[in-house]
């Protein structure tokens, strides 16, 4: 993997957040493929429950200052950066008051999904595209962790297609089995056609549900990991019928020679 430059991105990531399938995993493999010798960054959002000064983020003013459109909405775009200890791994993380400043992740005390997480889920997608083309990287792969992110195959196929940065990128999305209950809110369809993505890539979308949320992370993707031992058979069906590259589950101790033998052989 020497050389290779990997963006992953996760809806959460461990030491910042507690340790979930996601979090571990997006963590051990780009651990791993940057002992490889491949060039890595990582996204996640700046939930508010991360601890900033024990975790040592600093905002990054160069990269911050610009204002993302979120459904006809000027929402100022805060990035963050952190390096995790002993690794020598930058990790940036995705941040705005309206947003990310609540002391949850992705409900409220009584276990209800936040009303705007839909929101949150573009801002994020916007937000990490918009802070790589600043830093003038253009990602050999683009890896994708966790429903928070599942939005950014999308928007690259689509919002961003005509960007020359990421013309070479390619997509993995790993699945997890992991979802929530209900929907994050009705109107996800409406708030992405702002966007002028055509109605027609979104008919997956139609119920913005966590298993909606990953077909449509599935659909616009060049592979797919499976990083869960078991995944709902909606998801296997899916998987199934786009006829894409896929990893089976693998354990964190065959991470490195099963992502470095797909990564180069099945990916690029």
């Amino acid at each position: 993997m020497k050389d290779k430059r990997i963006l992953y991105v996760s809806s959460e990531v461990v030491p910042y957040l507690p340790e979930t399938e996601t979090a571990s995993t997006s963590f051990e493999v780009a651990r791993k493929m940057h002992n490889s010798g491949a060039q890595t960054r990582i996204f996640m959002p700046r939930f508010g429950v991360i601890n900033e000064r024990r975790h040592q983020l600093h905002e990054v003013i160069r990269l911050s200052g610009m204002n993302l459109i979120i459904n006809d909405m000027d929402m100022p775009l805060i990035i963050k950066v952190a390096s995790i200890p002993k690794e020598r791994m930058q990790v940036y993380f995705i941040d705005n008051d309206e947003y990310f400043k609540r002391k949850a992740l992705y409900t409220d005390e009584d276990g209800k999904l936040f009303k705007d997480n839909d929101e949150r889920a573009i801002f994020f997608a916007k937000g990490v595209v918009e802070t790589v083309k600043k830093l003038n990287w253009s990602p050999d792969i683009i890896h994708v962790h966790g429903w928070m992110a599942s939005l950014l195959p999308l928007y690259l196929r689509e919002y961003y297609k005509n960007d020359s940065l990421f013309s070479n990128s390619k997509i993995v999305t790993s699945i997890y089995n992991n979802g929530f209950d209900g929907t994050i809110g009705n109107s996800l369809v409406e708030k992405i056609k702002y966007d002028a993505i055509p109605e027609d890539k979104l008919n997956s979308l139609s119920k913005a549900s966590h298993t909606n949320l990953i077909k449509i992370a599935i659909e616009n993707s060049d592979a797919v990991i499976k990083g869960s031992e078991n995944i709902p058979d909606e998801i296997e069906k899916h998987i199934d019928e786009k006829q894409i590259p896929v990893l089976e589950f693998q354990s964190p101790e065959d991470y490195k020679e099963a992502y470095s033998n797909f990564y180069l052989t099945e990916v690029l």
